[in-house]
């Protein structure tokens, strides 16, 4: 029997009537403390919470478990949803067995279990049928805002409501079916993760050298380096129907970049502080909060123009662009360390200690030897048309399309 005639099978001459959250469940707004490195207990924050609803391991914070706070304990199978910042909406299916205490800016949903599986929400809560209800419910402008109060209108499918044994079975058998969808992208992602440390690893260790081994030089004495800019946006044919990319901080999210979200015309060039930078330039963002965490560079392998955040540098022939790039990458938080400036909400880089920056410059073929074995590891952990990173992504949305197959329970009548 296939898999899609099984899940017909299950849905097939389904009941279902669509519950209102308020009728079957309690909301809890959290703890408000301030973290600390350590204590009896993680302090779950909003941060803390990924754009897939997942629990986010890395930059854990704690509090101690008090009188004050103990109402606050989570459970395991406990449900948390973040009710502003980046991911609000976004449920978390607390599954660990470690103290947890949740915080003020995150809402604990308590269903009836004996009407609602937790997990089988937490499934619907990352789909269209939640939100193509919870957006029209959310308040604030540039920062959205969850209501509790307002959350309770939202209504969840429930199969067969007036047999809970066999509803709470379907249930069940849908979370099975999702959650072995979810498991292997999580393999997946786990690793991708585990390669990406060992491609570092040994990237480090290939563009290690002693001093006197090879010939060490200055950023700024082994290519020359370009600003950016950005063209006036009042002037219209400066950005309608642009063929150029201009390259922007969040443009930088891989090691290649060879596209960009905006694109200016030739006349912007010629009318404006941006120029056009030859192809195979290596792009650095110097001024952007993400500073404060990592140096994004990246590869880039046709002609573009960058803002007044970005600069690239064009190496001189002694010097393979993808040696350079991987160079970059893998100096990216010494470079941070020396050049970073303090103070300020915005972290910026320091033109000259950029450029006083040294690296090893080895002969060509050492350089071609070294790109070679990196590019093939770049393949398979960053490129998103090939190696784990496509798979990843496919295995999502086989998730997603499943996901919705599974929840086409009929809707009532005015119901989007």
């Amino acid at each position: 029997m296939s898999d899609m005639s099984f899940m017909e099978k299950l849905l097939d001459g389904v009941e279902v009537e669509w519950k209102a959250l308020g009728e079957i469940g309690e909301f809890k707004y959290g703890y408000t403390a301030k973290a600390k490195e350590s204590g009896t207990a993680r302090f779950i924050r909003i941060s803390d919470i990924n754009s897939k609803g997942e629990l986010i391991e890395s930059d854990a914070k704690y509090v101690d478990i008090s009188k004050d706070n103990e109402k606050y304990i989570l459970h395991k199978n406990d449900l948390l949803m973040a009710r502003t910042g980046a991911t609000y909406g976004k449920t978390l299916f607390f599954n660990e067995d470690y103290p947890a205490i949740y915080a003020g800016f995150l809402i604990r949903l308590n269903f009836n279990k004996n009407i609602l599986n937790p997990r089988y929400y937490w499934h619907f809560a990352q789909s269209n049928l939640f939100w193509n209800q919870a957006k029209k419910l959310v308040s604030g402008g540039g920062q959205p805002q969850f209501n509790a109060n307002v959350l309770k209108v939202v209504n969840v499918p429930i199969p067969w409501p007036d047999n809970p044994t066999r509803s709470l079975e379907v249930q069940a058998e849908i979370v099975r079916i999702l959650d072995a969808f979810t498991s292997l992208t999580a393999e997946l992602t786990a690793e991708l993760t585990t390669r990406k440390k060992q491609y570092e690893y040994y990237r480090d260790q290939l563009l290690t050298f002693e001093e006197g081994e090879v010939e060490w030089k200055t950023l700024g004495e082994i290519g020359t380096w370009f600003g950016g800019g950005t063209p006036s946006k009042r002037r219209r044919d400066y950005w309608e129907n642009g063929t150029i990319p201009w390259v922007s901080p969040k443009d930088m999210k891989h090691p290649i970049v060879d596209s960009s979200k905006y694109y200016i015309t030739e006349a912007a060039i010629k009318e404006s502080s941006t120029k056009l930078i030859p192809a195979n330039s290596i792009a650095i963002v110097v001024r952007s909060s993400i500073l404060f965490k990592v140096l994004p560079s990246a590869l880039i392998p046709v002609p573009v123009t960058l803002n007044q955040d970005m600069k690239a540098i064009i190496p001189y022939r002694d010097l393979i662009p993808n040696y350079l790039a991987h160079m970059i990458r893998s100096r990216g938080n010494d470079i941070l360390r020396v050049a970073r400036k303090t103070g300020g909400s915005v972290a910026s880089i320091e033109s000259g200690k950029l450029f006083s920056f040294r690296i090893p410059v080895p002969p060509l073929d050492e350089q071609a030897r070294i790109v070679a074995i990196l590019d093939k590891f770049d393949t398979l952990i960053n490129s998103i048309s090939e190696g784990l990173p496509r798979e990843i992504e496919l295995r999502q949305k086989q998730y997603e399309y499943y996901r919705d197959l599974l929840l086409s329970f009929p809707k009532p009548v005015g119901f989007e």
